[in-house]
Formats: C-alpha cells, structure tokens, sequence
C-alpha cells in the first residue's frame, strides 16, 4: 500500500448523493478529504459531515482492539482482550444458546451506518442464514414510501437527476435536501440561474432547503396526501390534465378524475392548514410549467399515513404528463438503476428454516422485553439502536438485561456498546474493499483500501468468515474474497440497466454509470405495465385501490404534533459524538410557533421540558413562524448526558407505518412546559 499520494474514494454515509472522493495521504495517514472534481454528478463539491471524515477516523476514542464487560450495563467499563478471546467468547455462547434455545433466540441488528453493499448486506447475511437466527425487517429508514412508491410506479424507478438541470419548476416536498441530498439543491439553483426555474418547497419546518426556495409552503404534520389530492381536484377541474398521457400510459384516470371532486381546496384547506389561494396558486404552477420535477423526501412517509402519502403524490407526473419531458417527472428513490444481485450477494439459499421468525427493527424494544420466545443474544453494527430506534427508554430497558447477550461492532464506543458484553473494532470504510449503490443518481462506485484498518480493527466481511470459522461453517460463499462477492453481486441478468459493469472495470475506472434511458415510452413493471392510478393490488392487499387521505392515528391528548427532523451536521447519531460537528451545530433547539408560546407563557431561548407517555426532554425554545400553530419540531440526534436530556427518540412511538413495516417517527404528539 502506497504511504503518499491522492487516492480514489467513496462517501460511505447513508446519503442519495453519495459523493466521489479524493482523498489526500502522507506517511500513511489520510490528511485531508475533497470531492472528485471529475464525478459526473457531485463534481467535487461535499459537506462538511465527510470533509472532516479524517478527524472520526483518528479520533482518540475510536475503539482499536476488542473490550470485555466489566461493569454494570450501561455503564461503559471495559477491559481489553484478543481477538481469540472474543470470538471463542461469541461463538461458544452462541452455541450453547442453539443448544438450549435455538437459532432463532439471535438477532442481528444493523442498518446502513455504512453504505458498502458488502459492509452492509454481503456475509453478514449469508452468516446469519446460514446460522438460522431470527431475521431482521431492516424498515427503520425509507420502506413504507418504498411501498407505496412501488404501488404506482412499480419500483424505484425516477428520473435521471442530471435532466433536472432542464427542469423549470422544483418541488421539494417533505425534504431538507440542502441537508440531506445537497447536490440535487445545487443543480436546482443552477436550473434557476440558467433557466429562470423556481423553487418551491413543502415542508412543516422552514429549514435550510426552505429558506432557500422562491415560495415556502408550511403544512401541518401527516397531511401531505391531501395536499397533493387538492391539487389534483384542480388539475382535473381546470383541464391541465394531459389526456394523451393518461390514455396512453395509466390505468385508473376516469376513476381517479371522479375520486378527487371530493377534495375540494376548502376541505383540503382545512386539512393541511395551506391557505385556498394557497392551494390553488401551486396546482396552476405545476399544471403549467414544464419541465417540472418533485423530489419526493422521507419527511412524509415518517407517519401512521406515510405509504399512501408517496403511493398519492407519485401519481401527480402523470397528470401532466411529465414523464414525457426531459426534466419532468419526480424522484423518490432510484436505487433500481443500480440492483445488484441479492441473491448471490446474501445468499438466502443459505437459510434452512425459510419459516424463520422475522422481527421489525422499528420494535426493538418491545421485542427485547415482551417476545416469547425471547431474543437471548443481539448482534449489533452499522447502527445505534439506543439512539436512533423509536422509543428509545423502552430500547434501552431491553439492552440492559442481564440475561441478554450482547455483541457490537463499532468504531466508537456509541450508547449501544455501553450495554454489550463483547465490542469488536470496526474498520472505516477507508480501510475496505466494497462497492456502493446509489439510490438517487446512477453511478456505481468502487471503494479500495487507502490506508491499514486502525489498531486491530477488523471489516464486518473479516469478523463474519472468522465468527463462520469458529462456528465450524465450513460452506464456500462463507470463505469468498471481496472481489468474488461484488463480481457476484454485479453479474444480475434481471438488471439491464448493470450491463458492462463489472468489477475489473470499476477496478480501473472507479465509477460507472448504469445504462438508463427514459421509463416513457417503455413498460413499467407493475402489473398492468402502466403508471396505476387505481391499484388492483393495493385494493387485493386491503388498501383504498385509490390514493386517499387517511388521518393519523391517535396519539394521544397532548397539545403538540411533533416532528424530530435531521440536522446539518450529523447523520443520526454519526458525528453526534465529534466536537468539530457539535460546535458546528451548536445545540439542540426545539421550534415552536411565537403564538403558541405566548399562549403557554414561554420565552424564546428558554429551556423547556417536553413530554408524552414515553419520556421526556429539555430542550431550549426557538420561537418564530418557522411551524404552524399546534407543531413542534427539532432537528437532530442529540445524545444524553448526565447534565441533560436531549435524546428526541425518548418521545417517537414505535407504531407501524400502513405499508412496508416502516417508522412512525414524525406520528407523535407532546406537551410543553416551563420547568
């Protein structure tokens, strides 16, 4: 490995972007991170979460060799053991657990805390396959809007985000994409500049994106599917409707036309809390303009409702027949271009027992504390669940059982490795082979070792041969190479748009572009092969075969609807522990509308205590007209301490979504008062 020089790179954060790097080596050490001025897309231009990349991975708390549990759970005393310790340690408590309470009393718990498809979903599923343990419904992130996505369009399938540089109008509806997907802001104001395009943003919070738009529309919580109905009544009722389209290209649009006379802008009005007028100035807006292009966000699909809010506004393109129009259309993900095949890559064929008990990970908590038969041991790496998982007292309840055998895999000693008998030190993703799929723009892109793994930390590919090794697995796709697992993985005959992308090419080329062309004229792969503006499986599945809007579900008598968004300098709870990123976001603000405040007695910059059922904050206050009346939002994952309480998820309910087993996060209510 070269000790000096400038090397190809991948963002590893779970991020649509997913920015080409180049990063900057001098005796061994990386020494400064820039974009890749050269990627077709992100063009050298990343955010401050990856340029300070180089500060997490010489951070003097990352972990550098495996630690035993020495103290109570929770409190975070470890001593340092080998490597042979550990796994002899897991793979004999795992054997006796088959023993006594079988396979399926393990768990894996993880998500995408690094995207590589090796890291995240390569042998640490053909490992716990092949072990039998309970499956993971990994929902937490983007699965009921996937859904409903599906429902309409039959994948994640959307427009090339190149084309909307020859968009006219940019809907950014439920997304803080200055936060979130940067370079789609970027080409929108580069659209804007050139073109003259507008911006409009839909949102409850006016957050960074919003601040930037030409028009701001506040909405209140879980009524976005009305919304985008309302506009539908006028498109109909004011022939904007592209009838060619719609013949040619949908099924459902007599049905959909006679639905939608129901919402009229006066009931909508009273739904969304979006002025009349309001509603009626955005529906002509984007029955006129063209090309014009929605970024569908996750914000929306965060509720009881959040399915059918996607299922309903992938609908709206059709109306006007965007689709047709370079740069018109919309994006809610686009992570089919890039489908590797998953069947070789985790090898479910592995899984003996294909009746395996599979558990939400949204649920964790009630899982670890009320299922029978009980989870006995939890594998945790690539997330936080302490932190990050919904109902979080309830989550930590359950990791600080005694009889609970907990391994984690991590680079810092994070919330949840205070809990775990066993930590294992996991490299950086600058320290793996493994390949990255974006799910928003259409390049695939390789990630090689630039530097030694840190101290004695080890891959999750590493640990997981060595854990079948010490299992006594000895089935060869437990033994594969990096490089056979991606060539696997990108050799998918289902998957066109892969064509000529395979692993020596991405070896010499670093990143390639899949072979995408417009979806109209073509077959969509929904059932009908058209756009299904009535669904006969969604009404064969037990939902409204039309998009309708559903309120949420009750939670309670509380005052607030509360909403506990990203911010701008932490991914979840990656970075939260960094000073750099701390003093970059200052503190956790909880945004409350002026006249609510004057109501409760409140003070702007006060500190607050907000509560429900499930636990409890303190949060300064940051009064204005950034939410309507009756909203309260926050921004970030900002961990406790022993002198506060800051840990928003202490309060989201861990309900289920109406589609995909997704997270309810943005669904609860609270009160608010002065201590």
């Amino acid at each position: 490995m070269q000790q000096n020089g400038v090397f190809h790179a991948v963002c590893p954060l779970d991020c649509p972007d997913q920015c080409g790097l180049l990063l900057y080596k001098e005796n061994g050490k990386i020494t400064k991170v820039n974009g890749d001025p050269q990627h077709p897309v992100t063009k050298g231009h990343i955010c401050s979460k990856v340029r300070n990349m180089g500060a997490r991975i010489y951070d003097e708390k990352r972990l550098k060799y495996p630690l035993k549990r020495t103290g109570a759970k929770g409190e975070g005393k470890f001593t340092p053991i080998s490597w042979e310790e550990a796994l002899s340690t897991i793979t004999s408590r795992w054997t006796e657990l088959i023993q006594s309470d079988g396979p399926e009393s393990i768990l894996p718990y993880s998500f995408y805390g690094n995207m590589g498809r090796l890291s995240a979903e390569g042998m640490d599923r053909r490992f716990f396959n092949r072990l039998g343990a309970s499956q993971l419904d990994r929902t937490i992130c983007s699965s009921a809007g996937s859904v409903g996505y599906k429902y309409t369009m039959g994948g994640s399938l959307g427009i090339d985000p190149e084309d909307t540089l020859h968009s006219k109008l940019f809907i950014f509806w439920g997304i803080n994409a200055a936060s979130t997907n940067m370079h789609q802001v970027a080409l929108a104001q580069k659209a804007r500049k050139q073109n003259g395009a507008k911006i409009i943003v839909i949102d409850v919070h006016k957050n960074q994106t919003g601040r930037l738009a030409d028009w701001f529309i506040p909405i209140l919580p879980g009524t976005d599917s009305a919304l985008a109905l309302g506009m539908m009544h006028i498109l109909f009722s004011e022939n904007m409707a592209d009838y060619d389209f719609l013949q040619k290209y949908t099924v459902g649009h007599d049905e959909l036309r006679k639905h939608v006379v129901q919402y009229d802008p006066v009931t909508v009005s009273g739904i969304t809390g979006v002025p009349v007028a309001d509603i009626y100035k955005l529906a002509r807006l984007y029955g006129t303009a063209s090309p014009s292009f929605i970024r569908i966000g996750n914000g929306p699909q965060h509720h009881d409702n959040g399915g059918m809010f996607v299922r309903t506004i992938s609908c709206l393109p059709a109306l006007t027949g965007q689709w047709l129009v370079k740069g018109g259309g919309a994006i809610k993900g686009n992570s089919a271009y890039l489908a590797p095949n998953t069947e070789r890559l985790q090898r479910p064929d592995l899984l003996k027992n294909k009746h395996t008990r599979v558990i939400n990970m949204n649920l964790i908590g009630e899982a670890l504390l009320t299922l029978d038969p009980p989870v006995k041991s939890l594998y945790v790496y690539g997330s936080n669940p302490a932190v990050v998982a919904p109902e979080s007292n309830k989550v930590r309840t359950g990791l600080a059982r005694e009889d609970l055998f907990l391994v984690v895999h991590e680079l810092f000693l994070t919330e949840t490795a205070k809990y775990a008998d066993i930590v294992l030190p996991a490299t950086s993703s600058f320290e793996n082979t493994d390949f990255y799929t974006s799910y928003w723009h259409h390049y695939l892109q390789l990630q090689r070792p630039v530097i030694e793994p840190y101290g004695e930390s080890k891959s999750n590919v590493d640990v997981f041969r060595l854990l079948a090794k010490g299992m006594g697995f000895e089935d060869l796709p437990l033994m594969e190479t990096e490089a056979e697992m991606i060539a696997g993985a990108l050799d998918n005959p289902r998957n066109p748009y892969l064509e000529g992308i395979h692993y020596d090419a991405l070896v010499e080329q670093h990143y390639l572009k899949a072979k995408v062309k417009p979806l109209f004229p073509g077959k969509l792969p929904t059932p009908s092969g058209k756009i299904e503006l009535f669904s006969e499986q969604m009404k064969a599945d037990g939902y409204p075969p039309l998009p309708t809007y559903v309120p949420l579900v009750n939670d309670g008598n509380h005052p607030y609807q509360f909403v506990p968004g990203p911010n701008h300098h932490f991914l979840n709870s990656t970075f939260s522990n960094n000073q750099r990123h701390i003093s970059l976001e200052k503190e956790p603000r909880l945004h409350m509308n002026q006249k609510d405040a004057a109501k409760a007695g409140i003070d702007d910059g006060e500190i607050v205590r907000v509560w429900n059922g499930r636990g409890e904050c303190e949060l300064k206050v940051s009064l204005g007209e950034n939410v309507l009346p009756g909203v309260v939002a926050t921004q970030g994952l900002w961990v406790d301490s022993e002198s506060t309480k800051q840990n928003v998820n202490n309060l989201t309910p861990d309900r289920i979504a109406d589609m995909g087993g997704g997270a309810v996060f943005f669904s609860g209510r609270v009160s608010v008062g002065k201590i």
